[in-house]
């Protein structure tokens, strides 16, 4: 389903390189010979996939904001990339609340500035611009949302991400009908697997609790939420971007989630990471009153099924199974650049 030989050779820029899916892939695409360069702030967390995943010396990093054009325009200027994939953002809900304007400057400027740098090089190929499954409205419904479903994030955060959208679509009807270039965005679930050091997500906090021997604070175990493997939307982006270079008739709006056995609850989801890690951890409910979030969400991915035959890997279950297999290689201090290859390899042979 996604053809890695492809990207042997080409000129792929990714922003966002140094967050945790940048991260994963980035490490793909060096390992299928792709000439990666990546723009992003400093790693937003210590410690870092990033540098965990030794990716430094094997790729161009280009340390900048993405709300910088001028700095973002000479890097274009200078690399000329082939494929563009944009995961660049604040993408903590949370924190988007604490300081909305730096989140709608990063998420909505930083898209327009790389449609921007897109438009004023030919180079470009193919874009893929990632949001995220909340730019829906969210009428708690359900059902999964489809893409023809109204954009309207509630918070900060997710209204950010449903103005990505909105921009990358007017840039596409304004400035390359008659170009070929193609152009899509992705809609994401929440993603879990190893190496994710932020704050406000429910399986780093498990991760932090089994660290600290305490037990795990779980905030809301009853809102519903679409759970998958980092590697399941990276295998997808990538193969969302080689198919539309190839034919830009793929070129669209996709939602990439998992089955809908696999949205489940977070009390669930952290009742199979105590199962997975084992050693009597437990878990306690304690709302903190925090900000509004959605307390269901999920996707319907059949467009992305029908026009790609895509299909879902690994199970939530699994999906936890690795990133337990991963944290515990890292809190041994052993090869974490290997277990990601190890599980890279496992998840293509899948295809």
């Amino acid at each position: 389903m996604t053809d890695l030989n492809f990207f042997q050779g080409k000129k792929v820029l990714v922003t966002g390189h140094t967050g945790f899916k940048g991260s994963w892939m980035c490490k793909v695409l060096i390992n299928a010979g792709a000439l990666v360069t990546g723009y992003s702030l400093e790693a937003p967390t210590s410690p870092s996939l990033y540098e965990l995943a030794e990716l430094e010396n094997k790729m161009d990093s280009v340390i900048g904001d993405i709300r910088n054009l001028g700095k973002l325009q000479e890097v274009f200027k200078k690399v000329q990339p082939e494929i563009v994939i944009h995961l660049a953002a604040q993408p903590i809900v949370r924190d988007s609340y604490k300081n909305p304007v730096y989140t709608y400057e990063t998420n909505v400027m930083g898209t327009v500035n790389i449609c921007e740098c897109i438009r004023l090089n030919i180079c470009v190929k193919s874009f893929l611009n990632v949001t995220t499954d909340k730019v829906y409205k969210n009428n708690e419904w359900i059902w999964g949302y489809r893409e023809n479903d109204s954009l309207d994030g509630f918070d900060p955060y997710s209204n950010s991400k449903s103005c990505s959208e909105l921009v990358t679509h007017s840039y596409i009807n304004s400035f390359f009908a008659d170009r070929k270039v193609a152009i899509s965005t992705a809609r994401a679930g929440n993603v879990i697997g190893g190496g994710d050091f932020a704050n406000d997500r429910i399986i780093p906090d498990c991760i932090r609790a089994v660290e600290k021997e305490e037990d795990i604070v779980v905030r809301n175990p009853y809102s519903t939420r679409p759970y998958q493997h980092v590697l399941e939307p990276v295998m997808a982006y990538l193969m969302i971007v080689e198919k539309q270079y190839k034919d830009i008739s793929f070129a669209g709006f996709y939602n990439v989630g998992p089955d809908d056995k696999d949205c489940v609850t977070t009390g669930t989801l952290v009742d199979i990471f105590v199962k997975k890690w084992g050693n009597n951890l437990k878990w306690i409910n304690q709302y903190d009153g925090g900000p509004h979030e959605a307390n269901f969400l999920k996707l319907d991915c059949s467009k992305i099924k029908s026009v790609f035959e895509w299909k879902t890997r690994w199970s939530v279950e699994e999906a936890i199974e690795k990133t337990v297999e991963w944290t515990k290689i890292y809190f041994n201090n052993e090869n974490v650049s290997g277990i990601m290859d190890k599980q890279i390899r496992e998840f293509i042979e899948l295809q």
